[in-house]
């Protein structure tokens, strides 16, 4: 039994004075139920230093709670939450002061984070997923960036879907929804630069899927190369090409083309679309997506699109 002195047990790191007072065996008796032994009476005449059967660490218990309820075992619970974390791919770094609801844990990116500990359960148990709001905020932040805007911070208005921008170029602030910027379609309130009118482009990209299946992606974008960077691909580390880039007058002509090119795919070559299911995961799309061997037909429609804009442009 670990002491501070003769008179008094260390029990998390506290030296609580014992009292030299009768255990009783009805006391014992409910200990042995509970997978406990008493150790000693400690600080008051109504607490108990109980070591568990299963760890045999000590802990303070009120008799209270020995006698009517299951004393739960601190550094058991502890274990298991490290476990609970450890298959959930984080690491559980202490117990929260300030909630019993919450914790601190180390996530696979290095970030420390406060989560609910049943949200740590339920992605142990794979019912849903975990990010790092730090990473998260320096992707969108890249997203940003990559149209001309800045990312000022979360809406003041408190919607989860907007984030607060400020424009580059003219220094305007506004909040626009994420999703918006990340396909670029929103207008600029201060200088009136708008997604309809500014030039665009419709892309095609070739991608390696991680089945090892070669795939192309067919779209558009004021920006196809941040487009790929850092909105198309949900696994960075595919391997993907810039096939082929159309210049468009503006955002409204090259949604325009974008939806006669996949209407006309997928009347005549249906059998070259891709089951979203194949790509789950590797993109952030579920649609628009081909079967390379379709590479061919579309380099082609997409040569009638560039001739047709060459003699308007002549």
């Amino acid at each position: 039994m670990p002491h501070a002195h003769d008179n008094s047990i260390i029990i998390a790191g506290e030296a609580l004075p014992i009292i030299d007072m009768p255990i009783h065996a009805r006391w014992r008796d409910a200990a042995d139920r509970r997978g406990f032994d008493i150790t000693a009476r400690v600080a008051d005449r109504y607490a108990l230093a109980l070591t568990c059967r299963l760890c045999g660490e000590l802990s303070r218990t009120r008799l209270f709670v020995l006698m009517n309820h299951q004393p739960r075992c601190s550094y058991c619970i502890e274990a298991a939450r490290r476990q609970e974390a450890e298959n959930a791919g984080i690491a559980f770094l202490r117990r929260d002061s300030d909630s019993t609801v919450y914790a601190w844990y180390r996530l696979p990116c290095g970030h420390e984070a406060r989560r609910q500990i049943g949200l740590i359960t339920r992605v142990a148990a794979g019912e849903t997923g975990l990010r790092c709001a730090t990473c998260h905020e320096a992707v969108e932040a890249a997203e940003a960036q990559a149209v001309g805007w800045e990312l000022v911070g979360p809406d003041p208005g408190g919607d989860t879907n907007y984030r607060e921008y400020r424009h580059v170029s003219c220094g305007h602030r506004q909040r626009i929804a994420r999703g918006n910027v990340k396909t670029q379609r929103f207008d600029c309130g201060g200088c009136g630069v708008t997604w309809v009118s500014a030039p665009s482009f419709i892309y095609l990209f070739r991608v390696l899927l991680p089945n090892g299946m070669r795939v192309l992606k067919l779209g558009f974008s004021k920006n196809p190369r941040s487009r790929l960077q850092h909105q198309l691909l949900g696994d960075r580390d595919l391997a993907c090409h810039v096939l082929r880039v159309v210049a468009m007058p503006s955002g409204h002509d090259a949604i325009r083309t974008e939806k006669k090119l996949h209407a006309s795919l997928r009347r005549r070559f249906p059998e070259a679309v891709i089951d979203a299911k194949d790509f789950a995961g590797a993109l952030t799309v579920v649609t628009e997506v081909y079967a390379e061997w379709l590479e061919a037909e579309i380099q082609q429609l997409l040569d009638g699109i560039e001739d047709d804009s060459d003699d308007e442009g002549g």
